[in-house]
Order: C-alpha cells, then sequence, then structure tokens
C-alpha cells in the first residue's frame, strides 16, 4: 500500500473547561449574633462588659463586610465580561473574526478569514437562505431537470404524480419534503447526478450490496445529508468554530464547490454505513450519526487540504 493511501485518524474529545462558580453567604446575611462566643451576665441579669468579645464582634462585622463586597465584585465582573463575550460572539466585527469564543466542540485558536473564503463562505450562505418554493419556475425547473438525470430515458412526470415515489420522495409532491433542507438540498442531488453520476445511480436504484426488505428513500435521504452538513459545519455562526467547520474554510478557500463534493461524498458514505450495518429504515438516524462522525474524524486529519483528499472520496464514481 501505497503512503499517500495510508490516513491518520486523530482521535479526540471535547473539554469543558468552563466552570460556573458561585459564592454563597446566605448564611452570613441570616446570622443575627456574632460567630465567636455569646454574652454573658451576671447574677443581676445585667451584660458584664468585655473589650474583647467586642473587639471580636467588630472583627466579625468586618468581615462579614469584606465578603459581602468582594460576592458584588465579582458578580459584577462575571456579569461585564459576559456582556462583553456576547457583543463579540454576535456582532460581526474584525474582533469577532479573529477572537472567536471557544465551547464545547470548538477549537481555542483565532480564526483568520481571506477575502476569497469571506467571499466563497457569504455565497454560500446566501444559497442556505432560499427555501423551495413549488411556485417558482426555476424551483419546478430543478425538480424537473433532477429528473431527466436520475431517468435519462423516461418522460418527465407532472410535479405532482406517484412516480416521484421511486425516487425516494415520501409523497406525490416533492416540495412537501425539502422543509429544512431548503432549495440547497435540490441542488445538492443536481451536482451529485452530473458529477458522479455513476455513484448516483448505484445509490438511487440500490444495486451495490445485500439491501434491506424496506430500503432509506433516497431523495429524502439527500435532504438528510444537506442538512446535517450545514449543522456539522457551523454554517450559520458567524465564523465556524467547531474543528471541521474551520478545515472546511480551508477547503472552501480551495474549491469553491467544496462543500456540493463533501455532499457527495457523506451521501456515499452513508450508504457504505448503511450495508455495513445491516440496517433498515427505522435504524436511518443512526446511520445518520455513525456518517457524521466518521466525516468528522476525516475532514481533521493533518493532509487533507482538498476534499479529494478525504479517505472516502475515494469510493466515488464518476
Amino acid at each position: 500500500m501505497s503512503a499517500s493511501n495510508l490516513r491518520r485518524r486523530l482521535h479526540h474529545a471535547d473539554v469543558d473547561g468552563r466552570r460556573n462558580e458561585h459564592v454563597d453567604i446566605s448564611h452570613v446575611d441570616s446570622l443575627d449574633e456574632p460567630l465567636l462566643g455569646k454574652s454573658s451576665y451576671d447574677g443581676g441579669g445585667s451584660e458584664v462588659y468585655d473589650p474583647r468579645r467586642q473587639d471580636l464582634r467588630d472583627d466579625d462585622d468586618r468581615k462579614k463586610e469584606q465578603l459581602h463586597w468582594s460576592f458584588l465584585f465579582s458578580n459584577l465582573i462575571a456579569q461585564w465580561a459576559q456582556w462583553l463575550a456576547n457583543i463579540i460572539v454576535s456582532s460581526g466585527s474584525i474582533f469577532g473574526r479573529l477572537f472567536p469564543f471557544s465551547s464545547d466542540n470548538e477549537t481555542s485558536n483565532p480564526v483568520y478569514l481571506s477575502p476569497l473564503q469571506e467571499e466563497r463562505l457569504d455565497n454560500l450562505r446566501r444559497r442556505l437562505k432560499i427555501p423551495f418554493d413549488g411556485s417558482r419556475i426555476e424551483h419546478q425547473d430543478a425538480l424537473k431537470q433532477l429528473w431527466k438525470l436520475a431517468y435519462p430515458s423516461r418522460e418527465i412526470p407532472p410535479l405532482k404524480s406517484e412516480s416521484w415515489k421511486e425516487m425516494g420522495w415520501q409523497g406525490t409532491d416533492p416540495s412537501t419534503d425539502f422543509r429544512g433542507g431548503g432549495y440547497i438540498s435540490l441542488e445538492n442531488l443536481i451536482f451529485f447526478a452530473r458529477n458522479y453520476p455513476a455513484s448516483f445511480q448505484m445509490l438511487l436504484n440500490k444495486v451495490q450490496g445485500q439491501r434491506a426488505d424496506w430500503e432509506y428513500p433516497f431523495a429524502v435521504a439527500g435532504i438528510n445529508i444537506s442538512f446535517m452538513l450545514i449543522q456539522m459545519l457551523d454554517l450559520q455562526s458567524t465564523v465556524p468554530s467547531s474543528k471541521s467547520g474551520i478545515r472546511f474554510l480551508e477547503l472552501l478557500g480551495r474549491d469553491e464547490n467544496a462543500f456540493d463534493h463533501l455532499y457527495c461524498v457523506a451521501f456515499r458514505m452513508l450508504d457504505a454505513q448503511w450495508l455495513v450495518k445491516r440496517a433498515s429504515y427505522m435504524e436511518f438516524n443512526e446511520v445518520m450519526k455513525s456518517t457524521r462522525t466518521q466525516l468528522e474524524r476525516e475532514l481533521v486529519l493533518e493532509d487533507v487540504l482538498a476534499v479529494k483528499d478525504l479517505p472516502s472520496y475515494t469510493m466515488l464514481d464518476k
């Protein structure tokens, strides 16, 4: 086996270094008498003055006051820090881009975006914001184009037809299946069919491996993969801060179609996981989770400089 085919898997765990600490002084505020000693009385019932006891009371009062002000001051500092963090993270300023605050599954290293990366990330985000609209002619044409790519020798059916179920739509009207996937999920399916037609046809027609009696629906699975990638790559944040999201930014800087190519790899990977697990329809979510985990591991490999460097990319056929 050549050295180029060897891949070192990085196993990492997320460390939660944050702790919310609180100082509890409720027991101090509720005290009605000094902590040390009690007043003594003589036989006649009058209190005997003891200067040492008075000193103890004064010392304790000072300690209580110091603790109280320390508590208020620490709360003020914590609130100020949180306020500043919210401003930086939520804004699109240069500070938010250069010094993002890290959290679970995030890297603490600063993220620097080149002008090209920013442009391509903005273009991708514009695509993510477009919902599928069955009343728009260009969206209807895209559905027809997908059908033509999937079944070149067959006539394009009406937009509402039982024939659409053969492609893996849940009903007779594909427009009802997009939901959170948006128009980009349809674009992803078309890109897959155009650029990797052999793999597209293999997954569409389920021709490889021992298939389940109740298979996953091809088209709906494609919509779910688009949605999964958007979450995994942290594309809805001001600047992606997850490890896989940051690596994706590097891939996007080298290839403006990195998201679409990654989609094709993820779809092929899902089908491979499906066969290995001998899964059926009710186990689809479990297969999706394992697909995401595998994809995250491959993305952070040190020698991955493009989508084509991913180990699973070799499974794709054109």
